[in-house]
């Protein structure tokens, strides 16, 4: 189990590094954990992706623009540049062999992830997917086999569309474009990753709204083969049917999630820890942005979760608060990724930010 977390308020030399209005000294950590702001000058930043050189680059979904951000963890004011604009919602970026691939909508795009000019070059890789724009921004990986999975929202809160690429998370060809249906039965899923010692994929999905403050809760699903169902738009968090899709269903025909999260903290980007930096504890640990609330009554979200393997049950908790003081919030946490030097990158939507969590044993 893990061990008792010390909440400790960051130290105050950290107002230094304030992020615009944001006051980063709120931020609470668990005892020998620090953060620090990489950078404030990336408009609405989403998901993240690390090159081999150091290069990180950013997607984001309103500001319609890709951000590439040079020697991102060396420099102490790292340059930020502008690789692209004028997309739709590029929110979804990946790199592999020495290639940025960006998902925008219905496109998926290629860059040359060395050429780090404003407004650079691309290539289509893909204009053949879903252009519906609710749940339509998207979230980038490469899987152990090497194909790119990229996850298709329900067009909707609630619907059963005719198109089956709707609610997935399909499994494409990067050179050619062509996709597969992975999984099905997901609302928005927003964050995956692979867990480095079952390869299995554990992604997190939103779930529907207008059912309430607490129903259904958001989940962290585990897809351990192709051509499972998770219940969309039949059966919420496993357990829960939809007043008008779930009549007559019965859940156990899909698959429970593994974790439930509180309704509304809108769970998005996901990574396993694979560092050596952080505690033992953490070792295998997956962490968790969730963006935060925007229709529940009393907020709730705008954090960092951990999920730790207890005698190989998932132990849920937070691991990073702040963002929200009573009921304003200054941040809204969006994607985490693992450097190689074991330390933790937090994206931040609202605060145009990227922050750096780093590990140092209490003496």
């Amino acid at each position: 189990m893990l061990a008792k977390h010390s909440w400790l308020l960051l130290a105050a030399a950290l107002a230094m590094a304030a992020c615009g209005n944001a006051d980063v000294t709120a931020l609470e950590l668990p005892e020998g954990f620090s953060l620090r702001v990489v950078t404030i000058e990336v408009k609405n930043a989403r998901q993240m992706a690390l090159d081999d050189d150091g290069t990180l680059f950013v997607g984001t979904r309103r500001q319609g623009s890709v951000y590439a951000i040079a020697n991102a963890l060396t420099d102490a004011n790292p340059q930020v540049i502008e690789l692209a604009t004028g997309l739709t919602m590029p929110t979804g970026v990946a790199v592999k062999d020495g290639q940025l691939y960006v998902g925008a909508t219905n496109r998926i795009l290629r860059f040359d992830a060395g050429n780090l000019v404003a407004n650079a070059p691309f290539e289509v890789v893909t204009e053949d997917l879903p252009d519906k724009r609710m749940h339509g921004w998207k979230y980038l990986k490469f899987g152990p086999d090497g194909a790119l999975y990229v996850p298709v929202g329900a067009p909707c809160n609630i619907c059963l569309s005719e198109d089956p690429r709707f609610a997935s998370i399909l499994r494409m060809n990067a050179e050619t474009g062509e996709t597969t249906i992975f999984a099905q039965g997901i609302r928005n899923s927003v964050g995956f990753a692979w867990h480095p010692t079952t390869q299995h994929l554990w992604f997190t999905d939103n779930g529907r709204d207008l059912m309430g403050d607490d129903v259904p809760s958001e989940e962290v699903n585990v897809a351990t083969r192709p051509g499972q169902h998770f219940g969309y738009p039949f059966i919420h968090a496993g357990d829960v049917p939809d007043p008008e899709y779930g009549k007559g269903v019965d859940a156990a025909t899909y698959q429970p999630p593994t974790v439930k999260i509180q309704a509304h903290s809108a769970a998005l980007g996901a990574t396993f820890y694979t560092g050596s930096q952080f505690p033992p504890e953490y070792q295998g640990a997956l962490f968790i942005a969730e963006h935060g609330s925007w229709n529940r009554s009393v907020k709730v979200g705008y954090r960092i979760s951990v999920v730790t393997m207890d005698r190989d049950a998932p132990h849920y908790q937070p691991f990073i608060r702040g963002w929200l003081e009573g009921q304003r919030n200054w941040g809204r946490p969006n994607d985490v990724l693992v450097a190689p030097d074991g330390s933790l990158l937090i994206s931040d939507d609202q605060a145009g930010a990227i922050y750096q969590v780093t590990y140092q044993a209490p003496r």
